[in-house]
């Protein structure tokens, strides 16, 4: 008897038995079909834990008497948790309206119409998100006009690696977006 309560995945397995409309769905509002990885949340995580050591430290300088310091401090700590919480939100989200791809510090969205094709392909990508290439499966878009764009997602970014299962089921969920609104 498996203890659905206590798996991260169980929407996935309720998912597997069929397709339930669910009636907080809204399709109008920007969604990730997928969960972010734990690399991601790990890396958002110790930004906070530093931010909050940071804000404790800016607490000390202040009430040492060193107003400039403090504020530079606090500063620091919200450039620090501005960048934890846009980490969060970085990766591929649809909508009726289209498919956006956020990146950390620039956004791209395309209509479903200047979609021309959603698809997983293997390929060499980058290790995540360094310098260092390996051979994996990345999700790439094609325009309408036939050019190939960045590639979206890959099995080896801070959302994907090793969870190669979660990568199929997001590239699937992308594709079937695709597929409805094409």
């Amino acid at each position: 008897m498996p203890l659905t309560f206590l798996t991260a995945d169980r929407e996935f397995d309720e998912a597997a038995a069929g397709p339930l409309p669910l009636p907080y769905e809204d399709r109008e509002q920007w969604r990730r079909p997928y969960r972010p990885g734990p690399w991601r949340v790990g890396v958002a995580a110790v930004l906070l834990l530093l931010a909050s050591f940071v804000l404790l430290s800016a607490t000390v300088i202040a009430l040492a008497g060193s107003l400039p310091g403090a504020g530079v401090c606090v500063a620091i700590a919200a450039v620090t948790i501005l960048s934890a919480v846009r980490s969060l939100r970085v990766g591929v989200w649809v909508s009726r309206h289209g498919l956006r791809h956020t990146g950390f510090l620039s956004t791209t969205t395309l209509a479903w119409t200047q979609v021309g094709g959603v698809r997983t392909r293997q390929q060499p990508v980058k290790l995540l998100g360094l310098p260092r290439t390996v051979q994996g499966q990345a999700l790439v878009i094609t325009t309408a006009g036939g050019d190939v764009l960045r590639t979206l997602v890959t099995d080896h970014n801070s959302d994907f690696l090793g969870r190669g299962p979660a990568f199929e089921r997001a590239a699937d969920a992308v594709e079937a977006w695709a597929a409805e609104h094409a």
